[in-house]
């Protein structure tokens, strides 16, 4: 997948998303709708070994990412995850019978995600992960259950980029594995890049003057830059691409995905819940978007 023009209509969505909560303290403030997911009782899928090895093992392992404020967070202080995406996770855990107390979440960097799912080693993946034809070829994705779209991230007082063609020459930071970066080395090869394993590792390159930008999702960097807004701004130009979110699941797993589908299809009023509570803030009204059944 190429992407290489700004997405108009793509901005106007995803601009309605991203304004995270405040978030100073270094984890999002939320409207206050801390209400866990309804656990569902006496669940039969049939056809899935992913949910007969969850049965069998009594829990649920899931996929995440913890450095993503108002997305994926972990408090380093509390222990305590919260998010977007870290709310998604759950509420397809109870749809599938699992409490909080029944989830192992595990952190898995960008580049090794497909092969986590496909090693067995989480059951599904919530986590920033964009459907895409290649990552297709190896897993499913049901969803997609947001989208946004690739933003840049520079100094607070610095170049306010409106394309990636301005950054020639200079370098910009992204996860190793991400859709962003292998945009830029596919279609902008005059621009230096660095990888890293997690988004905080660039922040940290970019506050240290060893980046020029950092790009990646938009609803991420504004995040980062929620956290530190003395240093830290997102640019104002277009959205890059276009980044549809989904549930990453092991290959061939139809009923699976067809029960996820099913639940985002059905639960308009959990995910919008679950929007207000990690990314409603804003003010703005986002609609869910609709699952593609492929």
């Amino acid at each position: 997948m190429r992407f290489t023009k700004p997405l108009a209509a793509v901005g106007l969505l995803a601009a309605a998303a991203l304004v995270l909560t405040g978030c100073n303290s270094g984890s999002p403030a939320s409207s206050g709708d801390d209400a866990a997911p309804e656990v569902s009782e006496e669940v039969a899928l049939e056809g899935s070994p992913t949910f007969d090895a969850m049965q069998q093992r009594g829990k649920v392992v899931i996929g995440v990412k913890e450095d993503q404020p108002g997305l994926g967070y972990l408090d380093s202080v509390t222990q305590e995850r919260s998010g977007f995406d870290v709310d998604i996770a759950r509420w397809i855990a109870g749809s599938l019978g699992f409490d909080e107390s029944k989830i192992e979440y595990k952190p898995i960097a960008s580049a090794n995600r497909e092969q986590a799912i496909m090693n067995g080693d989480v059951d599904y993946y919530v986590g920033t992960y964009s459907i895409t034809d290649k990552r297709k070829a190896d897993i499913d994705f049901a969803g997609p259950y947001f989208i946004t779209g690739q933003g840049l991230l520079v100094k607070q007082g610095g170049t306010d980029y409106q394309s990636l063609e301005e950054l020639a020459g200079k370098t910009v930071c992204s996860a190793t594995g991400s859709t962003p970066i292998q945009n830029i080395k596919e279609n902008f090869p005059e621009i230096k890049t660095q990888e890293f394993d997690l988004y905080s590792a660039c922040v940290e390159n970019l506050v240290s003057n060893q980046a020029d930008a950092v790009t990646t999702d938009q609803a991420i960097l504004i995040g980062y830059a929620a956290q530190d807004p003395e240093n830290l701004m997102v640019t104002s130009g277009p959205l890059l691409t276009e980044e549809r979110y989904g549930v990453g699941l092991s290959k061939g797993d139809d009923a699976l995905r067809a029960h996820i589908n099913q639940l985002f299809t059905d639960g308009g009023a959990e995910w919008q819940r679950i929007f207000d509570k990690n990314l409603g803030e804003s003010g703005i009204v986002v609609e869910q978007p609709q699952v593609d059944a492929y």
